[in-house]
């Protein structure tokens, strides 16, 4: 038995040198888990303190902050807006009505000139040559007709003489008759000759009066305002009457304003306008609506009327084609109660009955009332307010809410937790 067990022994020592044992320990994986959290819980901690004093901060705030504006004094108007340019009340355009060369220009540009004042002048010598022609075919014609009224009364004579000797039967009858035949062909030529003369005025006449024309006068009153001809220039006025020069009355202007067709029917013939100047913007120039050219204009599918309103000018500080920025007033008041037109809140209303409207009036301790108010004139940016209000009153514009800004600052703060 005891060498059984020895054997077994030394077997076991044998086979032992074959097996390694390895100490127990913690997996890799759960010390590196641990460091994270030890190291993450302070920045969570800090994230979760900064969710709550945001939470807290912007929970403490009143939900909403009024935009608040005095009821002050002052003039307020409702007009119609427009975009125009200037143009004369009334211009002319000066041309030739007979061609040739432009000889002499008496006028220059911003010369201002009178009715009937010479302008320029067409040099003639085409036209006197031509009245000397008609003169001399006039004289021919009239000495053809003293010719043919010689021939007539030998005619005339012939005819009486033929006569004489039929009854005495000296002649034949058709020897009368040829006189009388005679007598009758010099009648026509004397008509015809007669007819011709009277032609023949008619074209000297006609060429004396295009003689005229080589005098281009002033048919009215102004300003030169263009001269598209120069000195030496041949013109042409066979198809067109070429212009020489432009005249036009500046005393008084006339805006030409395009109103679109959504606010053309406002408009009434003799409401009060004026406009304003790029160069002089807190400058009026007052009129009176005076004419909407029934004939639209279209631009980019856009149609707009001409509105007409003259204006005086003068210092002469009005020059055509400057921009104006026109106003066509609906209705106005003076030294009125004016608010924001956003603290108006509209409730009902009709043609006969002023329209009735509601505020919100800020009170001395603080607190908001609603009051019924009478609105009159109103625009886009302020209202009259006719009864319900005082100078001096607050009253709301608008509210700026403030939940806006706690959710934004919760969602930061979710984004906060999400890194972690």
């Amino acid at each position: 038995m005891r060498k059984l067990a020895k054997r077994e022994d030394a077997t076991a020592r044998d086979a032992a040198p074959n097996v390694t044992i390895i100490p127990a320990s913690a997996p890799p994986f759960r010390r590196k888990r641990r460091s994270r959290l030890w190291i993450a819980a302070p920045a969570l901690i800090a994230a979760l303190g900064a969710s709550y004093y945001a939470w807290s901060r912007y929970d403490s705030q009143p939900a909403a902050t009024m935009i608040t504006q005095t009821v002050t004094r002052g003039d307020i108007e409702d007009s119609v807006t427009a975009v125009g340019t200037l143009d004369a009340i009334k211009s002319v355009d000066v041309g030739a009505q007979v061609s040739g060369q432009l000889k002499s220009l008496h006028v220059e540009i911003g010369e201002k000139v009178e009715v009937n004042q010479l302008i320029a002048e067409i040099d003639p010598a085409s036209i006197e040559n031509r009245i000397e022609i008609d003169q001399a075919e006039l004289a021919y014609l009239e000495a053809q007709l003293v010719s043919k009224k010689a021939q007539l009364v030998l005619k005339a004579a012939n005819i009486e003489r033929q006569r004489s000797l039929v009854a005495t039967n000296s002649v034949s009858q058709s020897t009368l008759d040829q006189a009388v035949a005679d007598y009758t062909a010099a009648q026509a030529d004397v008509h015809a000759i007669n007819a011709q003369i009277r032609k023949q005025k008619a074209t000297l006449a006609g060429d004396k009066v295009a003689l005229g024309y080589t005098k281009i006068y002033a048919p009215m009153a102004g300003t030169i305002v263009a001269n598209p001809a120069k000195e030496g220039q041949t013109l042409n006025a066979n198809q067109t009457a070429p212009t020489i020069v432009t005249i036009a009355d500046l005393s008084t202007m006339t805006v030409k304003a395009q109103v679109s067709e959504a606010d053309v029917g406002k408009l009434k013939i003799g409401m009060d306008a004026y406009f304003t100047l790029l160069g002089q913007p807190g400058k009026r120039f007052p009129g009176k609506l005076r004419q909407i050219e029934p004939m639209p204009d279209t631009e980019n599918n856009v149609i707009l009327y001409y509105a007409l309103f003259d204006v005086p000018n003068p210092k002469g500080e009005l020059m055509m084609s400057m921009s104006a920025q026109a106003f066509f007033v609906e209705a106005t008041a003076k030294d009125a109660l004016v608010v924001p037109n956003a603290a108006v809140r509209m409730n009902g209303g009709s043609v006969d009955k002023p329209a009735l409207a509601h505020v919100t009036v800020v009170t001395p301790s603080g607190a908001t009332e609603t009051r019924d108010v009478e609105v009159g004139v109103r625009n886009r940016v302020s209202a009259e307010i006719i009864s319900g209000l005082k100078e001096g009153e607050k009253v709301v514009v608008d509210t700026a809410s403030s939940a806006n800004a706690r959710n934004t600052s919760l969602r930061r703060g979710m984004r906060m937790l999400r890194l972690f």
